[in-house]
């Protein structure tokens, strides 16, 4: 079945960095797009960053564009998300998603906190 876990997200000072990972199993990674996803206590999930199935295209919000890299390793079937210059904002349940076939797959998360 269709698996994504995440994982890199921890406490970081403001200005700092993380980066994040999601492995993808029991399908075949190189054939979608991915997504990054981010859900800050008391707001809705909004989407962070999206990358084609090659890499060859990507997409970031407003508010992460120019701080945040989003790209994937598909001979290790790994979706990264770079994170630099981390703003206390940027603190949030961190997601990786996929869909296929109209179906969303979503990992668990990974929390990420900005704080000094």
């Amino acid at each position: 079945q269709v698996q994504l876990v995440e994982s890199g997200g921890g406490l970081v000072q403001p200005g700092g960095s993380l980066r994040l990972s999601c492995a993808g199993s029991g399908f075949t990674f190189s054939s979608y797009a991915m997504n990054w996803y981010r859900q800050a206590p008391g707001k809705e999930r909004e989407l962070v960053a999206f990358i084609s199935s090659a890499g060859g295209s990507t997409n970031y919000a407003g508010s992460v564009k120019g701080r945040f890299t989003i790209s994937r390793d598909n001979a290790k079937n790994t979706l990264y998300l770079q994170m630099n210059s981390l703003k206390p904002e940027d603190t949030a349940v961190y997601y990786c998603k996929l869909q296929i076939f109209g179906i969303n797959y979503w990992g668990k998360g990974t929390l990420v906190t900005v704080s000094s």
